[in-house]
């Protein structure tokens, strides 16, 4: 298990071309791109009230987001630290670590690719594995592209049917129309059941946000 420190991991894993990175870049930094650039690793850390730390295997740069987003953890400052993971499977001490490491998990596919649900099948037994439960472990099975209907295989009640088997949460995203980005991870935070956490997001508190607050006592939008 990772040690409890001021930063709060999180891991997305998915096949190449689901949508990962675009989510990532969305939430952090509001912008979309519609060219697929593969990716290694990249880790996106969260340093102050405006700046974020993105490593990478290739290079490091200090980046100046454009709003203001703060996450805090047992009513103090936490850092969010997001790994956006390699599509491909040439990595698997990386992947393995990134689990052993993680404290939450994205797992995304695209409603355009049965397969590349399936593809999310050996990750989560892996993280299964390595953690040994996920019982009290924040995990998002994330259907991205929800904008392409027309070029849907994978119905939101299949989403949530392999959800409940892993007993994790669900949701359908649009990183492109910004769909569900943010409430993606105000959820994911939700579940985490160790510690308070609560995420700030351009000084705005979405409706439902406010009722999970209500229902849980545990994510606040600020």
């Amino acid at each position: 298990m990772p040690e409890q420190s001021n930063d709060y991991r999180v891991v997305v894993f998915g096949a190449g071309g689901v949508g990962k990175s675009s989510l990532v870049l969305r939430f952090v930094k509001g912008t979309f791109r519609d060219t697929y650039i593969p990716t290694v690793e990249d880790t996106y850390t969260q340093v102050g009230v405006s700046e974020f730390a993105v490593r990478s295997m290739q290079e490091t740069r200090l980046t100046r987001l454009p709003s203001l987003q703060v996450i805090s953890c047992d009513k103090s400052v936490c850092t969010l630290q997001i790994t956006d993971t390699t599509g491909s499977h040439q990595f698997p001490a990386m992947q393995r670590l990134s689990i052993s490491k993680g404290h939450a998990f994205i797992l995304v596919y695209s409603i355009t690719s049965r397969q590349s649900m399936e593809e999310l099948k050996p990750i989560y037994q892996q993280i299964l594995a390595i953690k040994g439960s996920v019982d009290s472990i924040p995990i998002m099975l994330v259907g991205n592209k929800s904008d392409e209907t027309a070029q849907r295989e994978v119905e939101a009640k299949e989403g949530e049917a392999q959800a409940t088997t892993w007993k994790c949460a669900f949701m359908e995203t649009s990183a492109k129309t910004n769909f569900n980005v943010k409430e993606l991870f105000q959820e994911l935070l939700a579940l985490e059941k160790k510690r308070d956490m609560s995420l700030s997001i351009d000084g705005k508190r979405s409706g439902k946000q406010k009722r999970t607050d209500k229902l849980k006592g545990k994510c606040s939008i600020m």
